[in-house]
């Protein structure tokens, strides 16, 4: 559907590891108007929400994070890695495929009564994003939508956030 969205997206092979074929958003984040593009479709899927929250998931999240904050009128909370916040932090691990990883937030950032984009540049097994996701709803949040740029479909992410309203604008059938 976005054919020229996804043609902006550089394919990196065997990154971060041999195998691997990297889909790289940085490409498409150079282009004004692939970007600009990029940009108005997600606000468009959000704009109806009424998000108070957006929450970028690191790092590449807080790029089209922080644009859909500013037009939604909404805050922008910064979901990382470990020790990355200077704040009091909460946190929440998640499984990965050889060990555990972690993801935090400001234990300010987020309250009860936020509705909360939760946004991610790529996403493929869906780990970070549904530690993030449980990490907003501990602190009884609402998930408004889930959203990403790109959608690696020959991976399970989808289904760990089938309980929200998912969306992607490009997707990737194979490696």
């Amino acid at each position: 559907m976005h054919d020229d969205i996804k043609a902006a997206i550089r394919g990196v092979p065997d990154f971060p590891k041999p195998g691997i074929l990297f889909y790289d958003v940085t490409t498409l984040m150079k282009d004004p108007v692939a970007f600009k593009k990029t940009s108005d479709v997600l606000y468009d899927y959000a704009k109806d929400k009424g998000i108070t929250k957006v929450a970028g998931i690191e790092s590449r999240g807080f790029a089209f994070g922080a644009t859909l904050a500013e037009r939604l009128g909404a805050g922008l909370v910064l979901m990382r890695k470990p020790g990355k916040l200077p704040g009091e932090t909460v946190s929440e691990s998640y499984e990965l495929e050889y060990g555990t990883d972690t993801i935090e937030m400001h234990v300010d950032a987020i309250s009860s009564d936020d509705v909360v984009l939760l946004h991610d540049d790529l996403i493929a097994t869906g780990g970070t994003a549904k530690a993030a996701a449980n990490l907003i709803e501990k602190i009884g949040a609402t998930i408004a939508q889930a959203s990403f740029v790109i959608e690696l479909t020959f991976l399970p992410g989808r289904a760990k956030l089938e309980q929200y309203d998912f969306r992607s604008v490009v997707q990737f059938d194979s490696e």
